[in-house]
């Protein structure tokens, strides 16, 4: 049975990182509703974030912060972070600056659905990642 969360702690201390002191992060455009990308936040990046009202993930590929839009300029602006019910998730509700927020120059990265037995790409191409990773 999962615990609630301890509203008594700390903001950060409250919740519930992983073994590798990571917690999924959920980022949500404010307006829409949609789900536009998850990532993974660590203590730090979470600090930031919320420190800077723009969005810091934690790379686990480089094993560094990452803040959203370094190389795109598709900064996402923090607009509320909340939690789940256990303190093991976080969702950031944010102004997607450039409307592309996926690597693959799409409108967000869940565009795949399951139709059938097969992944199938749903959501177009926005704009060539060539154009945007220069």
């Amino acid at each position: 049975m999962s615990q609630d969360l301890n509203p008594q702690l700390n903001w950060l201390d409250a919740l519930r990182f992983n073994d590798e002191g990571l917690i999924p992060a959920i980022a949500q455009d404010v307006e829409t509703g949609v789900i536009l990308m998850q990532a993974w936040m660590n203590r730090e990046s979470l600090m930031q974030t919320v420190e800077t009202g723009r969005a810091v993930y934690w790379s686990r590929s480089r094993q560094r912060l990452w803040r959203k839009g370094e190389a795109s300029g598709h900064e996402q602006l923090v607009r509320a972070v909340r939690t789940d019910c256990d303190g093991d998730a976080i969702l950031i509700l944010v102004e997607q600056q450039g409307g592309i927020p996926c690597h693959t120059g799409r409108s967000t990265c869940f565009f795949y659905a399951l139709i059938g037995e097969h992944w199938s790409a749903v959501e177009p191409v926005l704009k060539d990642p060539k154009d945007i990773y220069q």
